[in-house]
Protein backbone atom coordinates (compact mmCIF):
# COMPACT_ATOMS: atom_id res chain seq x y z
CA UNK A 1 0.00 0.00 0.00
CA UNK A 2 1.50 3.12 -0.90
CA UNK A 3 0.65 6.79 -0.17
CA UNK A 4 -2.09 7.55 -2.52
CA UNK A 5 -4.06 4.18 -1.24
CA UNK A 6 -3.60 5.46 1.97
CA UNK A 7 -5.53 8.83 0.88
CA UNK A 8 -7.98 6.82 -1.54
CA UNK A 9 -8.73 4.55 1.76
CA UNK A 10 -8.98 7.78 4.37
CA UNK A 11 -11.38 9.56 2.08
CA UNK A 12 -13.55 6.72 2.20
CA UNK A 13 -14.35 7.24 5.41
CA UNK A 14 -15.97 11.20 5.94
CA UNK A 15 -18.14 9.71 3.03
CA UNK A 16 -19.55 6.97 4.88
CA UNK A 17 -19.81 8.84 8.21
CA UNK A 18 -21.93 11.45 6.18
CA UNK A 19 -24.08 8.92 4.70
CA UNK A 20 -25.13 7.66 8.19
CA UNK A 21 -26.12 11.15 8.37
CA UNK A 22 -29.28 10.24 6.76
CA UNK A 23 -32.60 10.63 8.10
CA UNK A 24 -31.67 12.76 11.16
CA UNK A 25 -31.30 15.92 8.99
CA UNK A 26 -34.90 17.75 9.76
CA UNK A 27 -34.69 21.49 9.73
CA UNK A 28 -34.84 21.18 13.60
CA UNK A 29 -32.24 19.09 14.07
CA UNK A 30 -30.10 21.09 10.95
CA UNK A 31 -30.52 24.81 12.43
CA UNK A 32 -30.32 23.76 16.37
CA UNK A 33 -26.99 25.69 18.03
CA UNK A 34 -26.81 23.30 21.06
CA UNK A 35 -25.25 25.34 23.92
CA UNK A 36 -25.57 28.24 22.41
CA UNK A 37 -22.62 27.32 19.87
CA UNK A 38 -22.51 29.70 16.77
CA UNK A 39 -21.90 26.51 14.55
CA UNK A 40 -24.83 24.32 13.87
CA UNK A 41 -25.14 20.65 12.04
CA UNK A 42 -25.82 22.90 8.87
CA UNK A 43 -22.74 24.93 8.88
CA UNK A 44 -20.57 22.19 9.90
CA UNK A 45 -22.12 19.99 7.04
CA UNK A 46 -22.01 23.37 4.67
CA UNK A 47 -18.50 23.88 6.06
CA UNK A 48 -17.00 20.27 5.42
CA UNK A 49 -18.47 20.68 1.85
CA UNK A 50 -16.86 24.15 0.92
CA UNK A 51 -13.77 23.11 2.53
CA UNK A 52 -13.01 20.50 0.09
CA UNK A 53 -14.34 22.35 -2.50
CA UNK A 54 -12.41 25.49 -2.14
CA UNK A 55 -9.28 23.89 -1.29
CA UNK A 56 -9.69 21.11 -4.44
CA UNK A 57 -10.35 23.87 -7.12
CA UNK A 58 -7.27 25.51 -5.75
CA UNK A 59 -5.38 22.88 -6.94
CA UNK A 60 -6.87 21.47 -9.63
CA UNK A 61 -7.85 24.96 -11.26
CA UNK A 62 -11.70 22.96 -11.60
CA UNK A 63 -14.47 25.77 -11.07
CA UNK A 64 -16.00 25.12 -7.29
CA UNK A 65 -18.70 22.13 -7.91
CA UNK A 66 -20.51 24.82 -5.55
CA UNK A 67 -21.04 27.57 -8.56
CA UNK A 68 -20.70 24.63 -11.28
CA UNK A 69 -23.25 22.82 -9.81
CA UNK A 70 -25.97 25.12 -8.95
CA UNK A 71 -25.40 24.54 -4.85
CA UNK A 72 -24.82 28.77 -4.46
CA UNK A 73 -28.33 28.58 -6.09
CA UNK A 74 -29.80 26.16 -4.13
CA UNK A 75 -28.76 26.90 -0.71
CA UNK A 76 -29.32 30.75 -1.16
CA UNK A 77 -26.95 31.90 1.12
CA UNK A 78 -25.20 34.90 -0.78
CA UNK A 79 -21.89 35.96 0.06
CA UNK A 80 -21.39 34.58 3.21
CA UNK A 81 -22.38 30.95 1.63
CA UNK A 82 -19.78 31.74 -0.74
CA UNK A 83 -17.05 31.69 2.01
CA UNK A 84 -15.14 28.37 3.58
CA UNK A 85 -16.16 29.61 7.34
CA UNK A 86 -12.84 30.12 8.29
CA UNK A 87 -13.20 32.96 10.95
CA UNK A 88 -16.64 33.43 10.60
CA UNK A 89 -18.38 36.06 13.00
CA UNK A 90 -21.20 34.63 15.32
CA UNK A 91 -23.56 36.49 12.87
CA UNK A 92 -21.76 35.10 9.69
CA UNK A 93 -22.23 31.76 11.41
CA UNK A 94 -25.63 32.43 12.48
CA UNK A 95 -26.33 33.13 8.93
CA UNK A 96 -26.01 29.56 7.78
CA UNK A 97 -29.48 28.32 7.69
CA UNK A 98 -30.44 25.57 5.71
CA UNK A 99 -33.16 22.86 5.63
CA UNK A 100 -32.53 20.70 2.75
CA UNK A 101 -30.03 17.89 4.69
CA UNK A 102 -30.30 15.69 1.87
CA UNK A 103 -28.72 18.59 -0.22
CA UNK A 104 -26.13 19.26 2.10
CA UNK A 105 -25.10 15.30 1.73
CA UNK A 106 -25.35 15.81 -1.88
CA UNK A 107 -22.89 19.07 -1.85
CA UNK A 108 -20.62 16.83 0.64
CA UNK A 109 -20.86 13.74 -1.31
CA UNK A 110 -19.89 15.47 -4.20
CA UNK A 111 -16.80 17.19 -3.19
CA UNK A 112 -15.71 14.07 -1.53
CA UNK A 113 -16.11 12.35 -5.04
CA UNK A 114 -14.10 15.02 -6.70
CA UNK A 115 -11.22 14.39 -4.26
CA UNK A 116 -11.86 10.71 -5.04
CA UNK A 117 -11.19 11.48 -8.99
CA UNK A 118 -8.39 13.79 -7.99
CA UNK A 119 -6.61 11.04 -6.14
CA UNK A 120 -7.28 8.75 -9.45
CA UNK A 121 -5.58 11.32 -11.55
CA UNK A 122 -2.15 12.07 -9.86
CA UNK A 123 0.77 9.89 -8.99
CA UNK A 124 2.74 9.37 -5.73
CA UNK A 125 5.32 11.33 -6.87
CA UNK A 126 2.76 14.09 -7.52
CA UNK A 127 2.47 14.27 -3.80
CA UNK A 128 5.64 16.26 -2.99
CA UNK A 129 4.79 19.16 -5.27
CA UNK A 130 5.05 22.29 -3.30
CA UNK A 131 1.47 24.56 -3.44
CA UNK A 132 1.76 26.86 -1.22
CA UNK A 133 5.87 28.07 -0.09
CA UNK A 134 4.36 30.96 2.20
CA UNK A 135 4.57 27.91 5.20
CA UNK A 136 7.41 26.73 6.99
CA UNK A 137 7.84 24.30 5.89
CA UNK A 138 6.12 24.99 2.23
CA UNK A 139 2.69 22.75 2.07
CA UNK A 140 2.77 20.33 -0.42
CA UNK A 141 0.25 18.68 -2.17
CA UNK A 142 0.45 15.68 -0.17
CA UNK A 143 0.13 17.51 3.04
CA UNK A 144 -2.67 19.78 1.59
CA UNK A 145 -4.32 16.65 0.92
CA UNK A 146 -4.09 14.69 4.49
CA UNK A 147 -5.53 18.68 5.97
CA UNK A 148 -8.88 18.05 3.73
CA UNK A 149 -10.06 14.83 4.66
CA UNK A 150 -8.77 15.60 8.32
CA UNK A 151 -10.90 18.51 8.53
CA UNK A 152 -14.55 16.52 6.80
CA UNK A 153 -13.48 13.78 9.11
CA UNK A 154 -13.62 16.19 12.46
CA UNK A 155 -16.67 18.19 11.00
CA UNK A 156 -19.15 15.41 10.38
CA UNK A 157 -18.25 13.52 13.57
CA UNK A 158 -18.79 16.65 15.30
CA UNK A 159 -21.82 16.81 12.90
CA UNK A 160 -22.71 12.82 14.13
CA UNK A 161 -22.23 14.30 17.90
CA UNK A 162 -24.82 16.86 17.93
CA UNK A 163 -27.19 15.11 15.72
CA UNK A 164 -26.38 12.11 18.38
CA UNK A 165 -26.88 14.10 21.73
CA UNK A 166 -30.93 13.94 21.73
CA UNK A 167 -30.80 10.39 21.94
CA UNK A 168 -28.88 10.37 25.14
CA UNK A 169 -30.71 9.97 28.70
Amino acid sequence: MDALDILRDLTSHPRAAAEALRGQLNPVSLNARPGGHDNSVAWLLWHTGREIDVQLADLTGDEQLWTARGFDARFALGEVGDSVGYGHSSAEARRILIEDGEGLLEYVAAALAALEQHLEMITAADLEDVIDAQWDPPVTRGARLVSIVDDAVQHIAQAAYVLGMPLRD
